[in-house]
């Protein structure tokens, strides 16, 4: 099998990466930098480890969509700081941590792709869709993207970390299938992730279906829109609760495939190259080190990049 194109969920990394590491790790003028030093460290981990032909860092152009907020209000509305500039709740100190991230994927050469008026989920979602050459890896600690993975044309797999690296899980159509229970390919896991809802990114779900049982129903009907058919159908395989759940919910029903399911054809902008190995500037690379006292995360990026 060729060499993937891995896909980095940035956000979801360098959060974690926030978290993991302690704020004790500072740049000479004072500035925490354990978010900084923590992704560099995940990216160059996996390109020694999976080893990408491709690499592309993802990023949120917007990270709440207004077109997800207008379909469902409540949407990551418990993250925002700042009304006005629908601006995210972030820690004071990863906030100028990413200036450096972005600065440092820069000097690398690191492909950045976002989309203006999405997530880097969405960015994720088309790149992963349309790629027809090589198998897809996509790095994040976000369940919400295993409604990417499939087998064809090119497989796609999600590599989750949310317990991080050293416990990373591949998760393909079979490990979607053996844990859920649910068909393996495409949307399934995403119809699921309706009915179930998502407390953290205010997505209420129906009342009274969880998880076990949101997987149980897109299973025996094949996919949400046949469920809710059968269900306004009065089809005696729906139990009569998950019918009066559902007319209660309709307009939540009618718009949270919207919020939940990724696209696919959103235009990208980009920088840097995703071909690895490649020459940098290590002059570059190493100066952004020495002023932000990054250490041997970035050597250990520097060697990864570079083959």
């Amino acid at each position: 099998m060729s060499s993937p194109l891995v896909l980095l969920d940035s956000a979801s990394l360098y959060f974690r990466s926030f978290f993991a590491l302690p704020e004790s790790m500072t740049a000479p003028n004072g500035m925490p930098v354990n978010a900084v030093r923590g992704f560099a460290g995940m990216i160059a981990q996996v390109i020694t480890e999976r080893k990408p032909a491709r690499l592309v860092a993802c990023l949120d152009a917007d990270w709440r969509p207004e077109f997800r907020v207008a379909a469902i209000p409540s949407y990551k509305a418990q993250r925002v700081a700042d009304p006005a500039a629908n601006a995210e709740e972030v820690p004071d100190t990863l906030t100028p941590q990413v200036p450096v991230i972005l600065d440092l994927l820069d000097a690398l050469g690191i492909a950045t792709a976002q989309a203006q008026g999405y997530e880097a989920d969405d960015v994720i979602g088309t790149l992963a869709h349309h790629e027809s050459q090589a198998p897809v890896e996509v790095i994040t600690g976000d369940r919400d993207l295993f409604q990417c993975v499939r087998e064809t044309p090119t497989p796609v797999r999600v590599v989750y970390v949310g317990r991080g690296w050293s416990k990373a899980e591949v998760v393909g159509p079979d490990e979607i299938a053996a844990k859920y229970g649910l068909p393996a390919e495409g949307l399934a896991y995403a119809d699921m992730a309706v009915l179930r809802g998502d407390p953290s990114d205010g997505l209420p779900g129906i009342a009274g279906i969880g998880e076990k049982t949101a997987a149980k129903l897109i299973t025996k009907f094949g996919s949400l829109r046949a469920l809710l058919d059968a269900a306004a159908a009065g089809d005696k395989e729906v139990p009569p609760k998950v019918r009066a759940a559902f007319e209660h919910s309709a307009e939540y029903l009618a718009n949270a495939p919207r919020v939940v399911r990724v696209a696919t054809d959103v235009e990208c902008e980009w920088t840097g190259d995703p071909v690895l190995p490649r020459e940098v500037d290590t002059a570059r690379v190493e100066a952004l080190r020495d002023e932000w006292n990054l250490g041997s995360a970035v050597d250990r990026l520097l060697k990864a990049v570079q083959g």
